[in-house]
Order: structure tokens, then C-alpha cells, then sequence
């Protein structure tokens, strides 16, 4: 009897050790702990997040400050970069304001409202749209120029170009010239958005609506060939895709009505395209009978089929050439 209970006992044994398991089963079933990394990442990974850090960390850098009053007095206009760099323009490419024929109503209004915004009064952001070639960009350029002479001006007013694919960067260089003595116009030549881009947001941000604002010593200045900057038929595919078309493209075309100022450019007449030609020649001093002067320009547009300030410049180029004069711009 007593051998039968032994006998039982050891068997017994080996059941209870199976049910207790060892710490490392336990550890095992239980999984990591919750503070342990689940996984090791690769070397590319780390490297796209260290190449992402820098990027912010230049970013935070470049936008933290004001640039130095001596840095901006070093030129009249700057280039802006996106990550955070003002890069000064020794010399403007531009044409000089009386060589801008055929858009006095649209000149004097540019420089009466950038007189108002140097002079600290108020102005509105403006939109430069219409026909290619007729001066709209070089209106914004003389414009800056001429008002900068102002004795009451002095210099003080700086021209900053944003590039079109740099308009996300856009608060951040409002955060950079808020704190500046200076008055700025921050011009975007050829302004337009296509398919599903978002950056218009950004902008539309800065001209109205935001939390902070343009700042006040900041003005807006656009040229594109668009009046509502997005195409016609891309408004209308979404006109005809949405539950409700009118308020289908309602906020993209809101982003031209926030610019308070529309100058619109049409194409030029014969008569305001040979005014063009004669005073570029009187400029540059570039003499020619005047009858074969006028055969030839619009000789020289209908080979080219249109008429604008571009064409007569170009004219004027070819002409200059083969006449063997300089065109030496002030």
C-alpha cells in the first residue's frame, strides 16, 4: 500500500513543475515591455528623418529674426528664399517708367496707392492681370523705383520677389519683416494655381482672414495673366462635378478679391504699339528714318501675331543690332 502511494506522488510531480512555468515562458507570453522599442529602424529611414530635422531646424533659424537694418540698407530689392534667406539684388532688371507706353491709367494708379503705402498711409494689395507682354511686371519695378526716389521716401522702401513655388513660405517672410523699419512690396510675378494645388491658402491667408495679418509695413503685389488666377476650364469641370457649383470654385475665386486693387492690361492698339517702338528709340538713341521705322515694326508684329510692349522691345533689340548701337540700360 505504502509502495502505491510513493508511486503516486512521483508522478504527481512532474504535472505541478508543468504547471508553474519558468520566467523566461512568462516574459515570453506576456511580450515586450511597454517602454521598449518595438522595432530598430533602417539606415535610410534615419537618414530621411535627420534630413527632415535639419530642414526645420534651418527653417526655425532663418525665421527666428529680423534681418539687420544693415543687411536690408545694403540693396533697393532682395530675393527671398524659402528657407528663410534674403538674397539682395544688386541691380533691378528694369525699363525706366516713361518708356511704359499705352497703360498711363494703370501706372498712375500703381503709383498713386504705392505713394499712399511709403508714405505710411493706407493702401491696398494689388493684382496686375490681362494680356501678355503689356508691362505689367515692369509697371510694378518702375513704380518701386520712382516712389523710392520720393525725398520723403528715401530708400525705404524695399522690393522682395517670392517666386510661385515659394507662396507656402509666405507667413514665414511676414514673420521675418514684421519687426522691420523698412516698408516692403512683395511682388509674385505670374501668379496662378493649377489642379489641386493648396498653396493659394497660404496667401489668402496673409492678404486677409489670418490671425496675425499682413503686417503693416507689408503690401502685396501680383501680375498673372488670369483675373481669377485658376483656369477656365478647370472651374467649370468643377462646377460641373459638385453638389453645389456655385460654391464649388467659390473659394479659389474668393483669392483675387482679397487683392483690393484689380489693374487689368489689354492688348495694345497699332498706333499705342508704334508709340512703343519711337520711344524706346528716342531712349537708347537708336535713329532711323521714321516711315521705315514703322514699315518695319509692323512688319516685325505681324511675323510675331500680336502687338504689345514685349514685341516693341524686341523690335527695338533686333533693330539696335543691326544698326550697331548699344542698349545701355540706366
Amino acid at each position: 500500500m505504502a509502495k502505491t502511494t510513493k508511486s503516486r506522488s512521483a508522478r504527481a510531480v512532474p504535472k505541478a513543475a508543468a504547471r508553474k512555468p519558468t520566467k523566461a515562458a512568462a516574459a515570453k507570453r506576456r511580450g515586450p515591455p511597454a517602454n521598449a522599442p518595438t522595432a530598430v529602424l533602417d539606415a535610410a529611414t534615419l537618414e530621411r528623418i535627420a534630413r527632415a530635422l535639419e530642414g526645420i531646424s534651418a527653417h526655425l533659424a532663418g525665421t527666428s529674426a529680423p534681418p539687420a537694418n544693415a543687411a536690408l540698407a545694403s540693396a533697393e530689392a532682395f530675393i527671398w528664399h524659402p528657407e528663410g534667406r534674403l538674397a539682395p539684388v544688386p541691380k533691378v532688371s528694369r525699363v525706366d517708367l516713361s518708356l511704359l507706353q499705352g497703360v498711363d491709367r494703370m501706372r498712375d494708379t500703381l503709383i498713386e496707392n504705392t505713394e499712399r503705402f511709403a508714405t505710411g498711409l493706407p493702401a491696398n494689395n494689388a493684382l496686375l492681370w490681362g494680356a501678355r507682354g503689356m508691362g505689367k511686371s515692369s509697371l510694378v519695378k518702375a513704380a518701386h523705383a520712382h516712389v523710392n526716389k520720393r525725398p520723403d521716401v528715401a530708400g525705404k522702401l524695399k522690393l522682395i520677389e517670392i517666386h510661385r513655388e515659394d507662396i507656402e513660405s509666405l507667413p514665414a517672410l511676414m514673420t521675418l519683416l514684421r519687426a522691420s523699419e523698412y516698408r516692403f512690396i512683395v511682388f509674385c510675378d505670374d501668379l496662378s494655381f493649377d489642379g489641386n494645388d493648396a498653396s493659394y491658402k497660404s496667401l489668402k491667408a496673409v492678404l486677409e482672414g489670418g490671425i496675425e495679418g499682413r503686417p503693416d509695413n507689408v503690401i502685396l503685389y501680383a501680375t498673372s495673366n488670369r483675373r481669377h488666377l485658376l483656369p477656365r476650364d478647370m472651374m467649370e469641370n468643377e462646377r460641373s462635378t459638385a453638389i453645389n457649383p456655385g460654391e464649388a470654385v467659390e473659394e479659389k475665386v474668393s483669392l483675387s478679391d482679397r487683392f483690393g486693387l484689380w489693374l487689368g492690361f489689354h492688348k495694345c492698339s497699332q498706333d499705342e504699339f508704334l508709340a512703343m517702338v519711337r520711344g524706346y528709340c528716342a531712349h537708347f538713341g537708336v535713329v532711323i528714318d521714321d516711315d521705315q521705322l514703322e514699315r518695319e515694326a509692323l512688319e516685325w508684329s505681324t511675323t510675331r501675331g500680336s502687338r504689345s510692349g514685349r514685341v516693341a522691345w524686341q523690335f527695338v533689340q533686333d533693330l539696335a543690332g543691326r544698326l550697331k548701337v548699344r542698349l545701355e540700360t540706366k
